[in-house]
């Protein structure tokens, strides 16, 4: 079939970067797998298990030995880096596309929120400040907070919060893509949930630092129910990406669920504004059934949820779901597959906070017949993007170091 299927478990980190104690102190100490696998010890999953979770988590952070599992001597796996300044799921993905992360650009929305309020009133919105601790955010047709992202490092992502019971999900992109237009971080997200009033959102409103000011969103309550998000990027150059330089080798590219939402990929199938596991696991199996050769990208969401809302029962549970859809999905693949299991940062639900935590991350692959390869730790997300143009013999990405040749000469001594 040909397939090569990229599932990236969002915020399934293995362990803190080495310089967290310099540029993130509040991530010192953070590890999303071994935290869960330490605070639910009988936690047992198997295929990940099979694909070396254990030995990834081993190799970033020799300590954790308190889960059942055990590490695979058969596994082909290794660890990488983030390159990208942070913990960012936007710039992630971008560097697993293989993007060189740039330095990224940090202002409050305090900074840009005159020119940001001056272009809504103008495209007709209604736009009052609402002030707390001296600071202030921008409410749109009284269901609409502009502000700054508390979630991720401050400073680098805008948020549009909404409530959808009040005001369109397409009228929300718009009020983004006016946003976006007027600021030069590296992110704006717009989202918004079902809510039943949307005093919830106001209820939700915090400051940070004495500069930022924006929406607590688990407390808001906006992921709960109907939950829809679009993330514009900026600075990004998508012509350098693995789908443009596959879709010049005249291979389709699938993006499934958050993923879709964030990286460019105006020639292949696009699975976008999915949030639930089950949803966009059936949609990859799918994929990975079609008979002609495919790069297939999927997006994990729900365990970067219960990381923001640090609940690691449910992060956990959406574990299991994945772990069982990954033994169907390798019982289907044949010898010309190749799967990688990765993330694209932490979101330790213990470390103590509700951000991303700047965290290392497993790299697993399985291909039917692969023998053990220790990749090793890679300095980059984007040697994954590197790996898949090499896979389909089309042009490298802007970034990366690609290591098929390592899993085809231990392929090769097994033959």
């Amino acid at each position: 079939m040909n397939k090569f299927l990229v599932l990236v478990i969002d915020s399934f980190g293995v362990g803190a970067m080495e310089d967290v104690a310099k540029v993130r102190p509040q991530d010192i100490g953070a590890n999303t797998c071994g935290h869960i696998l330490q605070t639910f010890p009988a936690l047992r999953l198997p295929a990940l298990e099979k694909l070396g979770l254990i030995n990834a988590l081993h190799m970033a952070a020799p300590d954790f030995n308190d889960s059942v599992m055990c590490a695979n001597p058969a596994a082909a796996f290794g660890v990488a880096q983030l390159q990208h300044e942070g913990g960012d799921t936007f710039m992630g993905h971008q560097e697993i596309m293989g993007t060189l992360p740039l330095p990224p650009v940090r202002m409050p929305f305090s900074s840009v929120i005159d020119n940001v309020k001056a272009a809504l009133i103008h495209a007709g919105y209604q736009v009052e400040q609402q002030r707390v601790s001296g600071l202030s955010l921008l409410w749109v047709n009284d269901a609409v907070a502009i502000g700054d992202n508390l979630e991720a490092d401050l400073g680098q992502v805008f948020n549009i919060c909404a409530n959808l019971s009040a005001i369109s999900f397409s009228d929300v992109e718009s009020i983004g893509r006016i946003v976006r237009a007027h600021v030069e971080v590296g992110r704006v997200i717009a989202y918004g949930g079902l809510l039943e009033s949307s005093a919830q959102i106001l209820a939700a409103i915090e400051t940070k630092q004495d500069t930022y000011i924006g929406i607590n969103s688990p407390k808001a309550g906006v992921y709960q129910h109907g939950f829809q998000v679009v993330h514009l990027g900026y600075g990004v150059d998508a012509s350098t990406q693995v789908p443009q330089q596959l879709h010049q080798q005249g291979i389709p590219t699938v993006l499934v669920g958050k993923v879709a939402d964030i990286v460019e990929n105006p020639h292949g199938r696009n699975y976008q504004r999915l949030v639930d596991s089950q949803t966009i696991l059936d949609i990859t199996a799918e994929e990975m059934q079609r008979p002609e050769a495919a790069f297939i990208c999927t997006n994990i969401q729900e365990t970067d949820l219960a990381g923001h809302a640090e609940d690691a029962a449910r992060y956990a549970e959406r574990l299991t779901l994945v772990d069982n859809a990954l033994t169907s999905l390798i019982m289907q693949m044949d010898s010309s597959d190749c799967l990688v299991v990765m993330a694209d940062h932490g979101n330790d639900p213990t470390v103590g906070h509700s951000k991303h935590t700047r965290e290392q991350v497993p790299l697993l692959v399985y291909r039917p017949g692969q023998q053990a390869c220790a990749l090793g730790i890679r300095s980059t997300l984007s040697d994954v993007g590197a790996t898949v143009c090499e896979f389909f013999h089309a042009r490298a990405p802007q970034n990366g170091r690609a290591f098929l040749a390592a899993l085809n000469a231990t392929r090769l001594l097994s033959a």
